[in-house]
């Protein structure tokens, strides 16, 4: 065995098994017995591509909130792999704040979105973010449920205070830059997408909107 192999972290045995079998659950387990959520950002950060990609895929099965900053991160990875797993990771991660009441609450909410609720998704997240206004996910989703109401203005306002309480809510960014394109505002909205870009560079629809934005503005 090459001082290479002997140097690789256990993880990267399980994340290669995991890619013949895929079996998410016997990976979450061998991963939850051998590591930490505090090793498993440290590896998303440091590691080689795989040892990056198991320990994202871990951090989204595994982590609570705090490993917000760290999947956060790892959506600007070199690896699209990596930015790939760290975005399917996170929004998982963003239902996985406060007490079990309040992620019923967000699970409720997002049902209700899903099935063109939005008057009664509007109500829920109302409550929720009088309760917690810490929980950026509950701005995210009334901003997003004015969005789906027309109600503009409030949605840009819900969707800036989700990016204040969650720097890394690129979803947030870019319903607020779809609100400011309907207020006939593409000076913001052209701000608020290409925040979203920074944040999220796996958004090619929202790259498309920045360029298009771009040409517009310098009258091409």
């Amino acid at each position: 065995m090459s001082d290479e192999n002997q140097r690789q972290p256990l993880l990267v045995e399980y994340y290669e098994r995991y890619l013949v079998d895929q079996v998410i659950d016997i990976y979450v387990r061998r991963v939850s017995a051998s590591y930490t959520p505090g090793s498993l950002q440290r590896l998303a950060a440091i590691g080689n591509r795989s040892a990056r990609r198991g320990a994202v895929l871990g951090l989204g099965r595994l982590a609570d909130y705090r490993a917000n900053r760290a999947l956060g991160r790892a959506l600007t990875d070199s690896d699209r792999g990596v930015r790939t797993l760290a975005e399917n990771g996170i929004r998982r991660l963003w239902m996985r704040i406060g007490s079990p009441a309040q992620q019923r609450y967000l699970v409720a909410i997002d049902e209700h979105l899903e099935e063109k609720e939005y008057d009664r998704a509007v109500q829920l997240a109302t409550g929720l973010v009088e309760d917690a206004p810490w929980i950026a996910q509950g701005w995210y989703f009334r901003g997003k449920a004015f969005f789906q109401l027309e109600q503009y203005e409030a949605a840009t306002r819900d969707c800036h205070q989700a990016l204040e309480v969650n720097a890394y809510h690129f979803s947030a960014a870019s319903v607020m830059g779809q609100s400011y394109m309907l207020l006939a505002n593409p000076v913001a909205a052209l701000e608020s997408f290409r925040r979203a870009l920074r944040l999220n560079p796996n958004m090619e629809e929202v790259r498309a909107q920045v360029i298009h934005l771009q040409r517009s503005l310098k009258g091409e």
